[in-house]
């Protein structure tokens, strides 16, 4: 008897140490991401989707640019993500390189009663009059102007914007600091702006903004475009840059994109905000992925590129059906030879 309780035991710890070892194993296929909240619905959907494929866990938490950017240069995830891109001089300084993942949109989203995606017309200077608090009521002659015949309420205009360090808003901000001089010089571009006071509220993520403007009656906001699609939150139409008034699509998105020089930009840094083109999107960017050049673990560096790989090859289909734009190939290529180049460890590189 006491043989076999002898060999019970042994069983027992040998099965324990297998599940041991499986999960220390497990542990090396789990890639941890954190940051912009603008690609969220597209990264969990090629997580997901990796995962049924190759039991290996990519583990993103949507916490905004700001909260990426901290967390990769802390060196507490494999890779942030941003949706502002950091100019060549900060990678060099902190060790990392960044590479565009996917390009959108960020779209001006409303709440009236009564109206739906693309009836309200708005140009650069009415919204960004909305957004810096000039303009106050959704019955104001400027926005009449723009839009004859739409029946708008005399009700006041309630501003969401992101609490956060946010890309979207960086991207926001940036566009309005091109179109207009009086934004550019009171608030400025950045991940988190000073909002005027008054009827400004305050949402956390893309999340947080879409789900403040479906309560808020009387309500704007910006939220990338997949969060509008799935809340079925109302548009706008916006003019652009050549005077033509666009919804957001995919095809304006890459209409947007269409001009971006990416060869010649010093550590992928580009800005799609006001391009040029009677399709084109005035709020469109890129979302970028940070990690360290200096890889202290190469299996877990090469299965992150593996899955970066993987989505930039197979993933295109899934971008498109969240109305993201995918990066075009030769883009691609240059990405993977930054990556062959630039990432090692212990000075032997990674990706061949």
């Amino acid at each position: 008897m006491n043989f076999l309780r002898a060999k019970s035991l042994i069983a027992v710890i040998a099965f324990v140490f297998v599940l041991s070892l499986g999960s220390l194993f497990a542990a090396d296929e789990t890639i941890n991401g954190a940051g912009a909240s603008f690609p969220n619905p597209l990264y969990q959907k090629w997580a997901l989707k990796y995962y049924k494929m190759n039991s290996i866990k990519v583990n993103y938490q949507s916490i905004g640019s700001g909260g990426g950017i901290k967390q990769i240069k802390a060196k507490t995830v494999n890779f942030g993500a941003s949706d502002k891109p950091l100019k060549a001089e900060e990678l060099n300084e902190s060790g990392l390189i960044q590479f565009p993942m996917v390009m959108g949109g960020i779209v001006p989203v409303v709440n009236i009663k009564g109206i739906k995606a693309g009836d309200i017309k708005l140009n650069a200077d009415t919204l960004v009059k909305i957004f810096s608090g000039k303009i106050t009521n959704w019955k104001a002659p400027e926005i009449a102007k723009l839009n004859p015949g739409l029946k708008l309420p005399d009700k006041a205009i309630s501003v969401v914007h992101r609490s956060d360090g946010s890309g979207s808003t960086w991207l926001l901000t940036n566009y309005f600091s091109k179109v207009s001089e009086d934004w550019k010089k009171n608030f400025g571009n950045d991940k988190v702006v000073e909002w005027p006071k008054g009827n400004f509220y305050g949402g956390k993520g893309n999340e947080g903004v879409a789900s403040y403007v479906e309560r808020l009656n009387g309500s704007i906001g910006y939220v990338e475009f997949a969060y509008a699609v799935q809340n079925k939150l109302s548009y706008i139409s916006l003019q652009n840059k050549d005077g033509k008034y666009v919804i957001p699509s995919f095809e304006a998105f890459q209409a947007a994109a269409a001009g971006a020089d990416w060869k010649n930009a010093p550590g992928f840094y580009v800005v799609l905000t006001d391009q040029a083109g009677a399709k084109s999107w005035p709020i469109t960017g890129a979302t970028f992925i940070l990690i360290y050049k200096d890889q202290v673990n190469a299996q877990t560096a090469k299965t992150m590129l593996n899955y970066f790989n993987w989505c930039f090859e197979n993933g295109d289909k899934m971008a498109e059906e969240l109305h993201y734009v995918p990066m075009p190939k030769p883009v691609v290529e240059i990405v993977k030879e930054v990556w062959a180049k630039e990432v090692k460890t212990k000075g032997n590189a990674i990706w061949k």
